[in-house]
């Protein structure tokens, strides 16, 4: 049996692309999905709602609950988890996928924009995680990730997009204050970033800076992001972990499979030297 069977796991931003992908693989070894993410009507630029991607979910054959949140709003963020703790009885893990990229430098970067990217990326993260505290609390393995870089600050990786990088690595911040905070209830904190560009829907976003055929599919984030729940919260915790570098030390060397072109030259993510 899984040890994945009947855990109720908490994802934001899980609609499509990553978080979409993660919940599907933790669906496929048992574990029931809550879904917090505030796309429930069709968006006009990007595939997916909360509905559409619990119907890919429970087609696993496990419980799904969607809930349209919008991780910005505290009263949205405890009465989601609320019921999600209510519908499953429990929450053993939360994953901080929600986020907001705008690669802007600061001179052309609407401070709209820079509030909805440290509103989601910072302030959600820390929201969510504080919320479900209480809950994990009571997981006999509980697990916080955040899809989050390592923390460089070397100033080629701010110097073009300094609101974008401050805020994904408040996500960091986060992993390195809370897996120190949370060590004694036993929650692991820990962060998951990409060796290389993933194709996502997002991507059409970014106006060509990087093309489909130059990623790898989500289903490597997915992957490495059970290897890492699957370890002892008590000691596995304060990590900046890399797909690829995770599923290498699980004994993985075929990567061919989750390029969405084998053989092509890959683009290597952001915040990697």
């Amino acid at each position: 049996m899984s040890i994945f069977k009947d855990k109720n796991i908490v994802i934001t931003g899980a609609s499509r692309g990553i978080g979409l992908s993660i919940a599907k693989k933790l669906a496929s070894e048992g574990s029931n999905i809550t879904i917090l993410a505030k796309t429930d009507l069709p968006h006009p630029k990007l595939p997916g709602t909360i509905f559409t991607a619990a119907k890919e979910i429970e087609e696993f054959g496990t419980k799904v609950l969607p809930i349209k949140t919008d991780i910005r709003f505290s009263d949205q963020v405890e009465e989601a988890i609320l019921r999600s703790f209510n519908t499953f009885g429990k929450i053993d893990i939360l994953i901080n996928n929600a986020s907001a990229i705008n690669l802007f430098n600061s001179e052309s970067l609407p401070m709209k924009r820079y509030d909805l990217m440290f509103d989601i990326n910072v302030r959600g993260t820390y929201l969510c995680s504080k919320t479900c505290l209480t809950y994990l609390k009571k997981s006999e393995n509980p697990h916080i990730l955040n899809l989050s870089p390592p923390i460089n600050l070397k100033p080629k990786w701010f110097e073009n997009f300094t609101a974008y990088t401050m805020s994904k690595f408040g996500m960091s911040m986060c992993t390195l204050g809370m897996s120190s905070e949370y060590k004694k209830f036993n929650i692991g904190v820990n962060s998951l970033w990409t060796k290389t560009a993933i194709n996502t829907s997002a991507l059409s976003m970014l106006g060509g800076f990087v093309r489909p055929e130059q990623c790898r599919q989500p289903l490597i984030v997915a992957d490495a992001a059970y290897s890492i729940l699957k370890q002892n919260s008590k000691t596995c915790t304060g990590n900046f972990f890399i797909d690829e570098d995770v599923l290498r030390n699980d004994g993985e060397d075929d990567f061919d499979k989750y390029a969405v072109k084998p053989g092509n030259k890959l683009f290597e993510d952001l915040f990697l030297d």
